[in-house]
């Protein structure tokens, strides 16, 4: 307990510091906020579009359509604050050497790699996540009050599955020499979580339940709040998912730690 109130005063500071940086430059600031925005509503409204001339979409409403893509841009927004330094592990960390400097300090390196910066603008995903929540739930005869009351705890939960399953991809940079990586093909599957799993093929179904568990970030959380009791089994494991991947990335970050060798720059 005493390392996690350490870890968590730092991130505090990390996050305080970082944003008073930031916020410095208030026009810039403004100008990324509005630029991420119009980047989820574009996104959102072809959603919407689409749905919207559709009753049901493979027995699920419109309404339930939006409550679930408004879900999934709560955990997305929350790895988006934090995964920024995900992105570019390999080439700035590990090529340009700065990675030496991260050894030297006596905190987590996985912790640094996260916190050092972070993408405030993504917030804005939250913010309009929740209003398309509370628009859905004004438009829904049953919603389930302990579903809702859990919802930011699985966003929470689900930020922890995008982040342990990108942090996977970027440990591999240890053994595998790319600047480029292996996140950007996944990061294209993080789309089809936004929608009912029920649409999909066995194949697709089993690779984001299982291997890739994004229905885990952002499908399967509301169950209990629409009342889908066939999904519940899979809403109660969330959990336990992002617990289990959370242990095997800082598990795999550990080995390539161990085996990393300096730049000699």
């Amino acid at each position: 307990m005493r390392r996690v109130r350490f870890h968590a005063r730092l991130l505090a500071l990390y996050f305080a510091q970082y944003a008073k940086a930031r916020l410095a430059y208030r026009a810039d600031f403004a100008a990324a906020v509005l630029a991420s925005f119009l980047g989820t509503a574009a996104s959102f409204s072809v959603v919407l579009l689409l749905f919207s001339r559709f009753p049901h979409l493979a027995g699920w409403t419109y309404p339930e359509i939006v409550f679930l893509y408004g879900f999934s841009l709560l955990p997305y927004g929350l790895f988006s604050v934090v995964s920024s330094n995900l992105w570019d592990f390999a080439d700035r960390y590990l090529v340009e050497g700065r990675f030496d400097r991260i050894l030297l300090r006596p905190v987590s390196p996985l912790f640094q790699v996260l916190f050092e910066s972070f993408r405030l603008e993504s917030l804005q995903e939250v913010a309009t996540g929740a209003v398309a929540i509370g628009w859905a739930v004004s438009r829904l005869p049953d919603v389930s009050p302990l579903g809702l009351a859990l919802l930011p705890l699985w966003a929470v939960f689900g930020a922890v599955i995008y982040v342990s399953v990108f942090g996977l991809l970027t440990a591999a940079s240890f053994w595998v020499e790319d600047r480029v990586g292996l996140a950007p093909p996944v990061f294209n599957l993080m789309s089809f979580g936004r929608y009912p799993i029920t649409i999909y093929d066995l194949k697709v179904k089993l690779l984001l339940s299982t291997v890739i568990p994004f229905a885990f970030a952002s499908f399967y959380p509301t169950a209990l709040a629409l009342g889908r009791g066939e999904f519940l089994p899979y809403f109660w494991a969330v959990p336990l998912v992002a617990v289990a991947f959370a242990l095997l990335n800082v598990a795999l970050w550990r080995r390539g730690i161990a085996r990393y060798g300096s730049t000699g720059s």
